[in-house]
């Protein structure tokens, strides 16, 4: 037991240390290297994100440099090409899929494929931007315009953009092509010159200190260990549900503190994201709607507003590309499979994502049947909703924490121990909810609307 809470505590600790570092390089950069020819600054950011890489991880740090010139390799030599995509997306894949195999425990421990995921989507996505650039602007979408390569990348270019030391070790996730607008100065409320962007570094790294501050305090209560022992299954049911909703939401705090603390790329200018209503926002790189992710009573807000780069990422580079199946569910379902095995190859992983995929399905048509039944539309909007949304937010946070269970204990006999102790609930209660839901439509929803679509 003290094993592992000393291994989530050494999980912690690095990454206030990752997110620590960055920003004197990013002193550095607006101060010395702002205005700097693109060869230097791609240079610094490729030794500052290599020196990263080889003060946590040594001389592990050649996976990275392994994948990142074969990366640029394939972009040379097979130009925009189907053939290109496909060779990348299977070799950065494998090859991470591989240091899963070789390096995995039955803990979470620190090492050099927890960066590596991060850049394996990065190359993938270039793979895909640089395709993009070959096409017709007509053809393209505009997320698509806005990422697609023109001209084939440097290798000095494709290192820099690969160990920005902004996204390097934890994300976020951003294309090539904002990179190439950061160094060009293009990315900045003054064209030309040194963002003014310290405020709006500080206001989110304030926040993201104080999600860390929320997690270092509440943690040690509800460590991941507990579920394991002998006193969580000797406590009553209600208790252990309630442990479960409780837990969910403070080891959530670990990634929203880190990713909050993206001031980094705020700091240099990568978060610039144009002016709206006339104030500059710095948002480009926010990883986390932190308003949304705190006041939600839905799980499909809680994860829109949860780790936004790498599921943009997932949607426009799998999802979207997925169009030819003619299946939004098909291509729904590929993709959170794609996102289980991104993140390792612990069962836990696909039972957490499969949960994930089957509650949205249930809360969806929950919601179509509130809009669709004048009853149920009149109750959420009566003086009655302030206890609703009570109820929501318990319900919300017992069943987020629930497939969360399973994400954290990946491994079988684990996650299997705990859903046995709560008589797996969570399973049960969206099962329930599935197979009832057309009975209340058909006892909610006017058969008056059936009607005149039928008769027009």
């Amino acid at each position: 037991m003290k094993s592992l809470m000393q291994n989530g505590k050494n999980v912690l600790e690095l990454l206030r240390l990752l997110q620590k570092i960055g920003y004197p390089f990013a002193v550095v950069y607006r101060w010395f290297l702002f205005y700097q020819t693109p060869t230097v600054i791609h240079l610094f950011h490729t030794f500052s994100g290599l020196a990263l890489a080889a003060f946590n991880f040594g001389s592990q740090l050649y996976h990275s440099v392994v994948c990142v010139l074969i990366q640029f390799l394939m972009l040379r030599l097979m130009g925009r090409t189907v053939t290109a995509i496909l060779s990348s997306f299977t070799f950065q894949m494998l090859y991470l899929l591989a240091g899963y195999y070789y390096t995995a425990t039955e803990e979470y421990d620190i090492k050099w494929t927890m960066p590596h995921c991060v850049l394996t989507l990065k190359l993938i996505g270039l793979a895909f931007d640089y395709y993009d650039g070959g096409k017709e602007p007509s053809k393209l979408s505009a997320e698509q315009k806005a990422s697609a390569l023109r001209s084939v990348p440097s290798l000095l270019e494709v290192c820099g953009f690969s160990y920005f030391y902004g996204g390097f070790l934890v994300g976020p996730q951003f294309t090539l092509r904002s990179y190439q607008r950061l160094v060009a100065r293009e990315l900045t409320d003054c064209p030309g010159k040194v963002p003014n962007s310290v405020v709006p570094a500080m206001k989110r790294f304030a926040l993201g200190f104080l999600c860390l501050v929320i997690y270092a305090i509440f943690s040690p209560h509800y460590p991941d260990s507990y579920y394991l022992t002998d006193e969580y299954e000797a406590q009553p049911f209600w208790y252990r549900c309630v442990f479960i909703l409780l837990w969910g939401k403070i080891i959530l705090y670990k990634y929203v503190s880190c990713w909050v603390i993206e001031g980094v790329c705020i700091l240099t200018g990568l978060g610039y994201n144009g002016v709206v209503d006339g104030k500059h926002q710095w948002d480009a790189c926010a990883n986390m709607k932190v308003w949304l992710f705190e006041t939600t009573p839905l799980f499909g807000g809680t994860i829109a507003s949860f780790n936004i780069n790498t599921n943009a990422w997932a949607a426009r580079h799998v999802f979207k590309r997925l169009k030819f199946l003619g299946n939004k569910t098909l291509s729904h379902v590929a993709t959170l499979f794609f996102l289980s095995i991104w993140h390792g190859l612990h069962s836990g992983y696909i039972l957490c994502f499969s949960m994930e995929f089957f509650i949205i399905t249930v809360e969806r048509q929950a919601q179509a049947l509130v809009k669709d039944s004048p009853v149920l539309t009149k109750l959420a909007n009566s003086p009655l909703y302030p206890l609703i949304y009570v109820v929501q937010q318990f319900i919300h946070w017992l069943f987020m924490g629930y497939p969360l269970v399973a994400f954290c204990i990946f491994s079988y006999d684990k996650w299997l121990k705990v859903y046995s102790s709560v008589y797996f609930c969570g399973h049960l209660f969206f099962l329930a909810a599935y197979l009832i839901m057309p009975y209340l439509r058909k006892a909610l929803v006017p058969k008056k609307e059936g009607r005149e679509k039928k008769q027009e």
